[in-house]
């Protein structure tokens, strides 16, 4: 899909540059450009081109200068992103305009290898906006059907698990009504590396289910960009914030297991612990990171942390529906009974393990109505000789 940029510049020189730096992208369909010599001038393409993507535009120019253009983008949607070329690469300038909208700032005269870095940055920022919105026109559609957004929600979740030779996995989602706000996910980042998702969105009913459909996107999209785990939550959680009117969040468990290795690495966007079962029967809860949920606040760090498998090792990924689950008393599941569960039958393959954890939590309620939605991941690690066998 091509990618429109609109340059706006009152230099005669700068079209005939642009067009032979970026002619590779431009003859590959990758990149389009449209010239502008003026804010006014711009404003007419855009009415004209609403598939432009990125306006780069200089500060000074007559009749409408950038800083001014700048205040009139947000009427073309939130996914147009602006990026200023200033000659004069002051402070207040670059204040300004940052805090008129720009996405970043060159400054001239124009390194046009530092420029083609920031466009992609750009237009990668771009589709991530883009896939945000898709996927919340998306769920809009099934707002007044329950029933088809239960459907949609299961249809959205990966749901066939393959035994690899080097580990093997399942995963199971039981939501408490007819829609939920907990998602798993797993994905290959490459040859080596599987990515491990969980998490619990805040709230329940349709409204749960869209932020939960796009939290996944999200993350989803940014982790296959090759993100190191806690810059992937980060990142996602700047995205989740904006216009997030309804103030949902999403706690978040994503790890990343390096199958020659056993390494796994790991964030924590305060999430309840995943446990690790080694093949000696030990079980531990994983360190926690530190992050918060996702959604809350702009700008948080997350931290990471990692730890080694070796083969017969396994690891549970779960929400709290499991460990607060609650008889008609009011008494909870908690961590100690899975705990104990866990040294019974971490040994047991993933399916096996949540058929397990499913039934005692069942078991233990007695019949009392299910409060909030219940979900696993299983991972068993075969180790690197299986994979290379």
């Amino acid at each position: 899909m091509t990618s429109t940029i609109l340059v706006v510049d009152d230099e005669p020189d700068l079209e005939s540059l642009m067009l032979q730096k970026f002619r590779r992208k431009i003859r590959a369909g990758e990149l389009s450009f449209l010239f502008a010599r003026n804010g006014l001038e711009a404003l007419g393409r855009l009415r004209d081109h609403p598939e432009v993507d990125v306006v780069l535009t200089d500060i000074n120019m007559p009749e409408m200068d950038g800083l001014t253009l700048l205040g009139k983008l947000t009427d073309f949607g939130p996914a147009l992103k602006a990026v200023v070329v200033s000659a004069y690469g002051d402070l207040p300038n670059i204040r300004t305009a940052m805090n008129r909208g720009a996405f970043d700032f060159l400054t001239k005269p124009i390194d046009f290898t530092d420029l083609e870095v920031t466009v992609d940055k750009t237009l990668t920022q771009v589709e991530l906006i883009k896939q945000a919105d898709r996927a919340r026109s998306e769920l809009h559609a099934i707002e007044e059907e329950l029933e088809l957004a239960g459907s949609l929600q299961k249809s959205i979740l990966p749901v066939v698990f393959p035994h690899e030779p080097d580990h093997v996995l399942h995963a199971r989602m039981i939501p408490a009504k007819e829609i939920g706000g907990d998602f798993y996910d797993f994905f290959r980042l490459d040859d080596q590396r599987l990515g491990l998702v969980i998490a619990d969105v805040s709230g329940k009913g349709i409204t749960a289910a869209m932020f939960m459909a796009v939290a996944r996107t999200l993350l989803r999209f940014t982790a296959l960009q090759g993100m190191a785990v806690g810059h992937c939550l980060a990142h996602v959680n700047n995205l989740l914030c904006v216009d997030n009117e309804a103030m949902m969040f999403v706690t978040t468990f994503y790890g990343i297991l390096e199958h020659g290795s056993g390494r796994f690495t790991y964030s924590n966007g305060g999430h309840n612990p995943p446990y690790r079962m080694a093949a000696d029967g030990t079980v531990q809860a994983l360190p926690l990171t530190g992050g918060m949920a996702l959604g809350l606040m702009e700008g948080v760090s997350y931290d990471s942390r990692e730890i080694s498998l070796h083969a017969g090792d396994s690891l549970l990924l779960y929400t709290d529906g499991v460990t607060e689950a609650m008889r008609e008393s009011g008494e909870l599941y908690d961590d100690a009974r899975l705990e104990r569960l866990l040294a019974d039958h971490g040994g047991s393959e993933p399916r096996e393990l949540l058929e397990a954890i499913v039934d005692d939590v069942k078991t233990f309620a007695e019949g009392a109505p299910q409060s909030d939605d219940i979900t696993l991941l299983a991972v068993r690690y075969l180790g690197p000789r299986q994979a290379s066998s």
